[in-house]
């Protein structure tokens, strides 16, 4: 998969590496995941830790750079994405934290309920093998498509078994997928990006995901950081209280706690 990246030098990414003691990084995806952590900069740093924040906006270079130790954490992906990434690339990441569940949905600039999508309809979903089953299980919920089998996380357009409006199903870089909404009838869309681009699923999208959504976001390290008591205040400064009213407050119900 094509990586899109915020440019970022071998020297910056040097300079937030966990070195330096009370010092830890992770590396994020700035809606919601970058404002929650900003949210939970100061919480730590009343306990002598400096956490850095690195923004990326795509889901490949941030595990990269936590395997390689060039950050100590990161958070922007859900507990299914992080299983077929590291064994598709070979590496030992681990979950260390649950913090939200982000609901995804359908979105459209051409039709406002699902059932008026027309024949031969064009719909754009993540390329990304786990966030396009998880967009053909919620295409499949919806009636557009029928899956061979409807609660398989890894299915892929090969899959469809039935598929009455001839709808195509174009595959694209989850950070491109708002942008796509002007040449395409319906793409979904995961809830990051979509707030990123002013779209705020409870009002804008057509169909979405239940709270109770399997695909929960997680903090997530490499196993020498996951063991570092600054990585246990991170946890528990993320996992509090003040975090849980936050992200209560500041999303109103388009992102909702984990924990």
């Amino acid at each position: 998969m094509k990586a899109i990246v915020v440019a970022l030098s071998a020297a910056v990414l040097c300079s937030v590496s966990a070195a330096n003691a009370g010092e830890i990084s992770v590396g994020v995806t700035p809606v919601p995941h970058g404002e929650v952590m900003e949210f939970v900069k100061p919480i730590v740093a009343k306990q002598g830790v400096d956490l850095k924040i690195v923004e990326f906006n795509d889901y490949v270079q941030p595990n990269l750079a936590t395997d390689d130790g060039e950050l100590d954490a990161n958070y922007f992906q859900h507990r299914p994405y992080l299983e077929e990434f590291t064994k598709d690339h070979g590496i030992n990441l681990v979950e260390v934290a649950a913090v939200h569940i982000e609901p995804m949905g359908v979105y459209s600039k051409q039709i406002k309920k699902i059932n008026e999508l027309k024949d031969g309809a064009v719909i754009a979903i993540p390329n990304d093998p786990t966030n396009g089953g998880r967009a053909l299980l919620l295409l499949n919920k919806a009636g557009v498509i029928t899956l061979e089998d409807p609660t398989d996380i890894t299915a892929t357009v090969m899959d469809i078994k039935d598929n009455p409006k001839n709808i195509e199903i174009r595959e694209l870089e989850a950070a491109q997928l708002p942008r796509a909404l002007e040449d395409v009838d319906a793409a979904v869309i995961n809830t990051n990006f979509a707030m990123q681009a002013d779209l705020i699923p409870q009002r804008d999208a057509i169909v979405i995901e239940g709270a109770d959504s399997p695909y929960v976001n997680i903090l997530v390290a490499n196993p020498e950081s996951a063991k570092k008591e600054d990585m246990k205040i991170l946890i528990k400064a993320v996992q509090s209280e003040e975090t849980r009213a936050f992200i209560e407050k500041q999303y109103k119900g388009a992102v909702l706690p984990a924990f």
